[in-house]
């Protein structure tokens, strides 16, 4: 199989020109995807992009990561319903330091047959002239074929409309194929579907100024199986930044994947053959309630963008969070591998505390009543271990080394009491 083949049994196919197929088939070829850094880490909505640049790679070809620190002052206006806000200089430097070192962990930057590399656009683009951008550039596009663009088109027709910064951004983009066209011979750029127009851009431009073929190969957005957006929990993104998001947050991610997703995301977002992904789909059919699918997809993840150091912890929590028991930890294992539950602190009490009114003002139950008829119907545990006595009141004695409880409601949500010291 070439890797046009690879997408296609992976679902990754969403739209090619004509002649990719027969190009990856033929050719080593060079591929870029790029990557604004709008922020001070990638999320996994990029994993996508990411890993069609390391499936490249394992094939044979030479994958580009491009940070884009000069078309991040702009930003892209594709998919936006409003501006972006500009960030300064400073910002956009220190976000591409971010990133390079995320994209480090999937691309082989050593390899002799197919190297990979990560470049810059603002070296090439901040050095560029308006003169030379409007002469050089803006002269082989015409404004009726930009504003048929669909993401000029939907926010020409919005209240806020487009700034001409946001509405040169393609351009720019287009710019960075043929700087890469002419550097490096990149003839492929692969991206999201929202990128089709901006692709399709900078192959134009190839063919009016050089005369030459380039390609553009996107892959399909993604929404969840309960059409919500890929990518966000109520706590907001999932990044790949474990500062920002912790390895166990983005384990539980995907552990916590609908049914309905969890091959898609066996396919999108791991290198696992088909035989083995078809394995794990039936065993999940046959068992839904063991997450045979889920569990391997958050530990393949996980290794990817962590280690296997990361995925130890992360499993190491997720079996003390759903059903062992933890009374024999110490406090230091257990903030080590519950490092994102919420806490609360509370002052000593000689006479103990209310699981209830723990439980409320932790703000896992709504009322007193609440937290109460969840004890009664077997729902609540402290440290691992089944509550049911709803009389009775919590000691510092009963606190793990007489600092913290962990209470836990139901299966997924936990909250880490603090007993206040001194």
């Amino acid at each position: 199989m070439d890797l046009y083949g690879e997408f296609e049994w992976r679902g990754l196919m969403y739209d090619a020109t004509d002649g990719v197929r027969e190009l990856l088939a033929r050719d080593r070829v060079t591929t870029y995807a790029g990557f604004d850094p709008t922020a001070a880490s990638l999320h996994v909505g990029h994993l996508l992009p990411i890993m069609a640049l390391a499936r490249a790679q394992r094939f044979g070809h030479s994958p580009i990561a491009v940070v884009g620190g000069g078309t991040g002052l702009i930003g892209d206006p594709s998919g936006k319903t409003a501006e972006r806000q500009l960030l300064t200089v400073d910002q956009v430097n220190a976000n591409v330091e971010g990133i390079r070192g995320q994209l480090a962990r999937f691309l082989d930057f050593e390899s002799r047959n197919a190297p990979a590399r990560l470049v810059n656009n603002a070296d090439w683009l901040t050095g560029l002239t308006a003169v030379e951008f409007m002469r050089d550039i803006g002269k082989h596009f015409s404004v009726n074929a930009m504003l048929a663009k669909e993401s000029v088109k939907r926010r020409i027709e919005s209240d806020e409309g487009i700034s001409y910064t946001e509405f040169s951004y393609a351009l720019l983009q287009a710019y960075d194929y043929l700087v890469l066209y002419d550097r490096f011979h990149c003839t492929l750029q692969m991206g999201g579907s929202d990128q089709w127009g901006n692709i399709t851009a900078g192959m134009d431009l190839i063919r009016r100024v050089r005369g030459g073929k380039a390609h553009g190969l996107v892959m399909p957005l993604l929404t969840t199986a309960g059409g919500t957006k890929f990518g966000k929990t109520e706590a907001g993104s999932v990044w790949l930044d474990p500062t920002l998001t912790k390895p166990y947050v983005l384990y539980q991610f995907w552990l916590n994947a609908d049914d309905r997703d969890a091959g898609t995301y066996l396919k999108f977002f791991t290198f696992l053959e088909a035989q083995r992904i078809t394995e794990l789909e039936a065993a999940s059919a046959r068992e839904p309630e063991k997450r045979h699918a889920q569990r391997e997809l958050a530990r393949e993840v996980t290794r990817l963008v962590h280690g296997d150091a990361a995925v130890r912890e992360a499993e190491s929590a997720t079996g003390a969070l759903f059903g062992a028991d933890i009374s024999g930890m110490s406090v230091d294992e257990l903030l080590r591998v519950f490092p994102s539950v919420p806490s609360k602190t509370v002052p000593y009490q000689p006479d103990g505390w209310r699981v209830q009114t723990l439980l409320t003002e932790g703000g896992l139950t709504k009322s007193i009543s609440d937290a109460t008829r969840l004890i009664k119907s077997r729902a609540v545990y402290v440290n691992g271990r089944l509550f049911t006595d709803e009389r009775k009141r919590l000691r510092r004695e009963d606190a793990l080394d007489g600092q913290l409880f962990l209470l836990q409601k139901g299966k997924k949500d936990h909250l880490i009491i603090r007993i206040q010291q001194g």
